[in-house]
């Protein structure tokens, strides 16, 4: 990958209330009221290379956007090539909802084949960068695919905890993957306690949506 642009991260902040975290610290939610945390960066800074001209030769992957993406100077030893995924016209579609030009976003090219490839590999570009070296992760199927992969590509071990009635091909893809796989007599809920249990008593990073603050800078 050509070398890319530093992130201008600058810290985390709360959703709800404001209240400043520290980006160079493992982060999970506001410390103060509990809610999702958010990243931060200095746009002013990003925008003297976030240029039109400066982006032509980039790399064809969400990491072209290097400036305003977490732990970008991690992406080469992290990325499978995630993003840049195609708007494909849907101009039947529109008529029946009265939409005139609209577009559907295709992210099954995506190297798990859903869209919950971009937010783990930003998060684990995070993950890296700050040492992590254990993750946990509740899921339904698609995400936890994405971890299994991310986490074999990264050198991290992933602990996925899934509903037993889960797709018998994301079962075996997690487990392909390499995974620490406990699959679970109930539901997604259920799944989540087993994994936060084991972030407590064992020191894994949980990954679950919104409990970590770099997924959703993935997904934008």
């Amino acid at each position: 990958m050509t070398k890319l642009p530093a992130s201008t991260l600058t810290h985390l902040e709360c959703s709800i209330c404001g209240a400043r975290h520290e980006s160079d610290e493992l982060q999970t939610i506001c410390r103060g009221c509990g809610r999702a945390l958010f990243a931060r960066y200095d746009l002013d800074a990003a925008k003297r290379t976030l240029t039109r001209e400066g982006l032509g030769g980039r790399v064809a992957s969400m990491w072209r956007y290097a400036e305003v993406m977490p732990g970008s100077e991690l992406a080469d030893s992290v990325s499978l090539g995630e993003g840049m995924t195609p708007l494909l016209a849907a101009p039947r579609l529109g008529a029946e909802l009265g939409c005139g030009n609209l577009l559907v976003k295709d992210e099954g090219g995506n190297p798990t084949g859903s869209f919950k490839a971009r937010g783990i590999a930003a998060a684990m570009a995070m993950a890296r960068r700050l040492g992590v070296t254990d993750v946990g992760m509740p899921t339904a199927g698609n995400a936890g695919s994405a971890a299994a992969a991310y986490c074999a590509h990264s050198g991290i071990t992933a602990h996925v905890a899934m509903p037993a009635d889960t797709p018998e091909a994301i079962i075996q893809e997690v487990m392909n993957l390499g995974a620490d796989l406990q699959l679970v007599d109930g539901l997604i809920n259920d799944a989540g306690r087993i994994i936060a249990e084991g972030c407590r008593e064992h020191g894994w990073f949980e990954m679950s949506t919104l409990k970590e603050p770099y997924r959703v800078e993935g997904k934008k």
